[in-house]
């Protein structure tokens, strides 16, 4: 079996950098998209095994998207890990959160966010 496919959706460039080096740890193929709108426009040809997905984004904001995933069919059982650095945010979220989301408040490690990854899919 090839590796999976996550896709990150952080504006953060060093730091997105870092999450494609942590999921290829985990055996997941990665691809980094830095803008809402871009991420949404790849989310329509796409469905990733793993969705990384940043609150504070350029256009379209993290929540939005959230909201386009689970309410897109194809979408809805992918598994997404959102990580944001804005406290209040997570915690307004986390009410609304399914059972195939995980919040994480940055600053994360590589190796959380690889355990993660490898926990999402027990093979």
């Amino acid at each position: 079996m090839g590796n999976r496919f996550a896709l990150i959706i952080e504006d953060n460039v060093p730091l997105g950098a870092v999450y494609t080096e942590a999921l290829s740890m985990a055996n997941y193929d990665s691809e980094h998209i830095v803008d809402g709108r871009a991420a949404l426009e790849r989310l329509r040809d796409t469905v990733p095994d793993l969705v990384i997905l940043d609150m504070n984004l350029p256009h379209v904001s993290g929540h939005y998207i959230l909201k386009q995933i689970r309410s897109d069919e194809r979408l809805a059982q992918t598994p997404v890990i959102i990580v944001t650095a804005n406290t209040p945010m997570a915690e307004a979220l986390s009410s609304q959160l399914t059972e195939l989301d995980t919040l994480l408040i940055k600053p994360i490690s590589a190796q959380e966010l690889r355990d993660r990854a490898k926990d999402m899919y027990k093979d």
